[in-house]
């Protein structure tokens, strides 16, 4: 039972406020003719602004809130939150489509996820710091660039550059719609591989720690229920596959955990005729 629900049940009449619902007080001692009370839509907390009534609508009805629904009800909110403070990021200043296929990945997919080069120096002289980069923005769930990531093309250091240094990364890409049943790898490479080779309902988490519930649960929220997990096929990769799945117990999600041969396999080194045997074998 949610905050609306109870009200409806118990007969109140409301009128939604901003994040509150306005209704009479529920001090059976305030003839409140105009009503006065604040009642947070989703933890059920009141607040007489006229004779100071406080408490929860929910003890006050002796009802017990639905936990899950309540938790989703917040993520609703910070996402509508994000969403209407969300500035993106331009693309940076000479930055040039990337037209090749590196890593054996086809130009028409680079393209779909827009990567992109940037050698030009810096309007001080210094050096770009996308130099020898292959370079992708990562937009959120409105569409605004939220940070960049760039892949080195030789042996530098390091492997991937976040620009901005710190912003936090999304699962991505943030397909819409998305399918019930999405596929979580680790690295945007892996991602890449897959949905080159035809696997298109995968996402990248840019590192399992960058994964959790609220991540997780927008993906529930909108329509997912079941995660496929496919990391590396070593130690390190299924420790972080069980931390995943553990994420997914919590939220009710369902979740398989994908094993592919008996070596240690990363995903990104797949050939397409091994993605289509994956393919055929989980979702035909």
């Amino acid at each position: 039972m949610n905050v609306l629900d109870l009200l409806e049940s118990k007969g109140i009449e409301y009128i939604p406020k901003g994040a509150d619902y306005v209704v009479k007080c529920l001090n059976p001692q305030h003839d409140d003719s105009s009503p006065s009370m604040r009642i947070d839509q989703v933890t059920g907390i009141f607040n007489c602004f006229s004779c100071e009534f406080k408490g929860n609508v929910f003890t006050h009805f002796g009802e017990k809130p639905n936990a899950l629904q309540m938790k989703r009800e917040f993520l609703k909110r910070k996402i509508h939150n994000v969403m209407s403070q969300s500035i993106g990021l331009p693309m940076p200043k000479g930055y040039v489509p990337y037209q090749g296929n590196w890593r054996g990945i086809s130009p028409t997919t680079y393209k779909k996820f827009e990567a992109f080069t940037c050698e030009a120096p810096n309007d001080d002289g210094s050096r770009n710091v996308f130099t020898s980069r292959i370079v992708f923005p990562i937009r959120d769930g409105v569409g605004d660039i939220s940070v960049f990531v760039g892949r080195h093309t030789g042996d530098g250091t390091p492997k991937y550059l976040n620009q901005p240094a710190g912003a936090k990364l999304p699962l991505y890409p943030q397909v819409t719609p998305l399918k019930s049943t999405i596929m979580l790898v680790e690295g945007i490479y892996d991602m890449l591989n897959l949905q080159d080779k035809g696997m298109t309902n995968v996402m990248c988490c840019f590192g399992v720690k960058n994964v959790t519930e609220d991540k997780l649960s927008i993906l529930q929220m909108k329509g997912v229920d079941r995660i496929d997990i496919f990391l590396d096929n070593d130690e390190a990769g299924q420790k972080g596959a069980e931390h995943i799945m553990e994420l997914c117990d919590n939220l009710g999600l369902q979740h398989r955990r994908i094993r592919f041969g008996s070596k240690e396999i990363d995903p990104g080194a797949l050939t397409e005729k091994q993605i289509q045997s994956l393919k055929t074998k989980l979702y035909s």
